[in-house]
């Protein structure tokens, strides 16, 4: 029997895992960079670092064990499990970016999300290969060549992005879910 139920692939860095935090405290902690909110809209960080304290931050995210302790973002724990229930749900980070990655982002997946089977979760370059009817992602360029609905998670650095859909929370990205959910299965 064929399952009828939606496919929802969510990315883990500034969707369900607040990379961006923890980021900004490195540079504080380590660098002293003391960036307002204004100066980071539309940037990455790594954009007002000096050339040298932005590598020494791709050194640390290349060497895995940053991801390991990441923060959970607000309400994605419980939105997840609410989306569970109506959509088949899949994480989907492009960790090959960062291999090393790999190892501590599976452990911080069963840590705070033990109800996303180790089954459901993928790890991959290129998201275009995946087969889902949406992406939630903090990153445009995910949604180039890929055959679903991509639908833009907003964080500090893609405010200046024109995209829509976009989604600026765990409670509207369940709203906008269950919206289309509902559309397709009335």
């Amino acid at each position: 029997m064929k399952n009828n139920r939606l496919r929802v692939a969510i990315d883990m860095d500034e969707v369900i895992a607040d990379t961006f935090a923890a980021q900004r405290l490195w540079y504080l902690d380590v660098h002293g960079y003391n960036w307002t909110d204004e100066e980071l809209e539309g940037r990455h960080l790594g954009d007002l670092a000096a050339p040298e304290h932005a590598e020494a931050m791709q050194s640390v995210l290349h060497a895995g064990t940053f991801f390991a302790e990441l923060g959970v973002m607000e309400n994605a724990q419980d939105a997840l499990k609410q989306l569970s229930q109506d959509f088949d749900i899949f994480i989907t980070t492009a960790a090959m970016e960062y291999p090393a990655s790999c190892g501590p982002k599976f452990q911080w997946l069963q840590k705070n999300f033990p109800f996303i089977s180790p089954l459901n979760i993928v790890f991959c370059g290129h998201k275009n290969i995946l087969a889902a009817d949406y992406l939630v992602d903090d990153n445009v360029r995910h949604f180039h060549d890929f055959q679903g609905q991509g639908i833009l998670f907003s964080a500090p650095h893609n405010q200046k992005v024109k995209w829509s859909p976009r989604v600026n929370n765990w409670r509207e990205t369940v709203s906008y879910l269950t919206a289309q959910r509902l559309a397709k299965n009335p």
